[in-house]
């Protein structure tokens, strides 16, 4: 650190020593500091921050020499190799060439022949050259075309990541620089790619198992891409016990369960997952179930009704004409994510059964709008005046779905 100094006095203590640099307080603006450093023959001069950490961009360092380390690395190939990086995205190897291909076509075969195996068998070629590692890209495409035959659309997961070792990206196959935060992963299914990349990348995930920790709180369409089925297991599991021996049940959906008992099956469904025992000899109330599905729908990061639709739904119960509003409604149905319609039109169709019983279980599709509006739908802003406003048309919302879910759905 050199302290107060000028520019100038900067590039003379650094001149002619390539790749060194040094820190000093902004004659300018004291009380800012600036880093130094040489490169390509020129004194490059950057506002340094620090909150915990050291950085100029959006990476940060727990020290400057690491800092400065990453910096060199990237000027060096920013500079030596656009050609290189402006064509990355211009050929990418993600769906059609080079070795992805190969080692698609060896997993689907693998996989249609010995699908009861175990899926970390190891893979050769044909001539028995091993294969070091199959790629996220490769099991993903394996996938899509032997086990998920419920291919909703969804966006990928990405998060920056740093990388331990030489990386290379999985939609172009060039080189990942960089000392720490070299490109992005996604946290769902694993896929690796430049954080340019990423912008190209199709809307083609699918999640891994192994990296989904809960069922609760998961995103809809995450979930129910990772276990493969067209509705959250939570929802087709609650129901099947519900409409098995709880229909009848007086004030279904509007009696609560113990929280206790109701967080005790949430654990259940995030531990065992579709095994989970949810039957009458462990939980015999059957409020406790309803509480369960209830909290699930609850829990939802995105509701059933998406924070994109959500005004949509709004203005549509805002509407006089008993037909306009079932049209308008039926239109910002069509707008929902496909994971997110299956599972509203699956949840209707039960809702109605439950309708069927009002003599026994008093429960109306006004009653059940009064329970489930706030269940499937929020506000995009967390504002308590908004949700208050808005209640009536939440419970409306789904009064009008139950009633008209033959002709909605």
């Amino acid at each position: 650190f050199h302290g107060i100094i000028s520019r100038e006095q900067a590039d003379e203590i650094l001149a002619g020593v390539e790749g060194a640099y040094i820190l000093r307080e902004s004659q300018r603006q004291p009380g800012c500091y600036t880093l130094a450093l040489r490169f390509g023959n020129q004194t490059l001069n950057y506002r340094l921050f620090y909150d915990g950490k050291h950085f100029v961009g959006e990476k940060r360092f727990e020290s400057i020499h690491d800092l400065v380390t990453d910096g060199l690395i990237t000027l060096y190939i920013e500079t030596k190799a656009s050609e290189y990086i402006s064509k990355m995205t211009t050929n990418p190897i993600y769906e059609h060439i080079g070795y992805a291909t190969l080692l698609r076509e060896k997993v689907s075969r693998r996989l249609s022949r010995t699908k009861s195996e175990s899926r970390k068998a190891s893979v050769t070629s044909e001539e028995n050259t091993p294969v070091e590692k199959i790629t996220s890209l490769v099991r993903r495409a394996a996938l899509t075309q032997n086990d998920n035959h419920f291919n909703y659309e969804k966006a990928h997961n990405f998060k920056v990541h740093t990388f331990r070792g030489p990386h290379w990206c999985e939609y172009c196959a060039n080189f990942m620089w960089g000392l720490i935060a070299q490109g992005v992963r996604c946290s769902d299914c694993g896929l690796n790619v430049h954080k340019q990349c990423s912008k190209y990348v199709p809307n083609d995930c699918q999640p891994d198992l192994k990296r989904i920790k809960r069922v609760y709180c998961c995103d809809l369409t995450t979930l129910v891409k990772a276990h493969n089925t067209q509705r959250p297991m939570v929802v087709d599991s609650c129901i099947r016990e519900i409409e098995a021996r709880g229909l009848k049940s007086e004030g279904l959906y509007r009696v609560s369960g113990f929280t206790e008992h109701i967080e005790d099956v949430k654990m259940a469904f995030d531990r065992d997952g579709d095994k989970a025992d949810i039957s009458a000899s462990i939980y015999p109330d059957i409020n406790i179930i309803t509480g369960a599905l209830k909290l699930y729908f609850r829990d939802l990061p995105i509701p059933v009704i998406t924070y994109d639709t959500y005004s949509k739904f709004i203005e549509a119960a805002k509407i006089a004409n008993p037909d306009e509003r079932l049209e308008a409604i039926h239109e910002v149905l069509m707008l929902l994510p496909a994971a997110h319609y299956e599972t509203l039109r699956y949840l209707m169709i039960h809702l109605k059964k439950v309708t069927l019983h009002e003599k026994e279980n008093f429960m109306n599709a006004e009653n059940l709008g009064i329970v489930f509006g706030p269940t499937l739908m929020r506000p995009p802003e967390d504002s308590t005046l908004a949700t208050l406003n808005d209640m009536r048309y939440q419970k409306l919302i789904v009064q009008l779905l139950i009633e008209n879910e033959d002709v909605l759905f």
